[in-house]
């Protein structure tokens, strides 16, 4: 079970990298970008951020290598804007579980359709 101190520092991660990407990145070449999750190692020094897009394929990749890109940008104001010991380094990993998600519902709603009516 994850300590209460973990747990903190994740969610305060979430909260202030989505902030930064919102102020960062441009809605109109990126898509609507969004963070899913923060996993945090044991020693608080090295993050992983599941990240959402929700745009074209072409906008997909082209946040995944702008995020790649600017993270020691997004590191350094993260470590202005939080006060923790370690800023911890970060690995922006892209998420597609909502479109996943999306792709399963639909193959429910077909399945139903299908079945014959009572």
């Amino acid at each position: 079970m994850p300590s209460v101190r973990k747990f903190r520092v994740r969610e305060l991660l979430k909260r202030e990298i989505g902030e930064i990407l919102r102020r960062e990145i441009p809605v109109e070449t990126a898509g609507l970008v969004s963070i899913h999750d923060v996993i945090m190692s044991r020693d608080l020094r090295s993050a992983t951020i599941f990240v959402g897009v929700l745009g074209t394929p072409a906008q997909q990749k082209s946040t995944e290598s702008l995020l790649r890109r600017m993270c020691p940008q997004i590191r350094g104001q993260l470590g202005r804007n939080v006060t923790l010991k370690y800023t911890p380094t970060l690995r922006f990993v892209m998420d597609d579980s909502i479109a996943e998600g999306d792709r399963v519902l639909a193959i429910m709603e077909q399945i139903e359709k299908d079945l014959p009516k009572e």
